[in-house]
């Protein structure tokens, strides 16, 4: 439960949601080079490093990691909330233990609990108008430089 109220968006959940989510989060063991999921794959909700590493790639060409995470790092947050394809295969680089957490049981768990269900709401939101920034910075960047080509 400590590492799942690390995350950033858990954070903002009450106490009881999250303690409802780690009771149903499913525990794994794998084993060195054992694939989580690959690129392109539907995802059902995310997966939170409990012990190990675990190489993340967003290609499929057997050449190095574009990332290796370890404990604390959740990957897929978004998949909690809606249905994404995985943007990148996931494998274990060492004996490693995770807690899948589906995104059916976050939505159950947010709809009996409309406190975290309007932080969480709030936090995305919040991402999002920073990410529609970063868009039009780039977008004004690329206009600039048409201009002057």
């Amino acid at each position: 439960m400590t590492l799942l109220a690390r995350q950033p968006l858990l954070s903002l959940m009450e106490r009881d949601a999250l303690r409802l989510i780690a009771f149903a989060a499913e525990t794994r063991i794998l084993r060195a080079g054992d694939v989580l999921f690959r690129v392109g794959e539907p995802s059902d909700g995310a997966v939170l490093i409990i012990s190990g590493a675990v190489a993340l790639n967003s290609r499929e060409d057997g050449g190095p990691a574009d990332e290796i995470v370890g404990p604390g790092a959740l990957i897929g947050e978004m998949a909690l909330f809606t249905s994404v394809a995985r943007s990148v295969t996931a494998i274990a680089r060492e004996p490693t233990q995770v807690m899948r957490l589906s995104r059916s049981v976050m939505r159950r768990v947010l709809a009996e609990s409309p406190a975290s269900a309007e932080a969480v709401a709030a936090a995305i939101s919040e991402r999002l108008r920073g990410f529609v920034g970063q868009l039009g910075a780039v977008q004004d960047a690329l206009t600039a430089i048409d201009q002057t080509s």
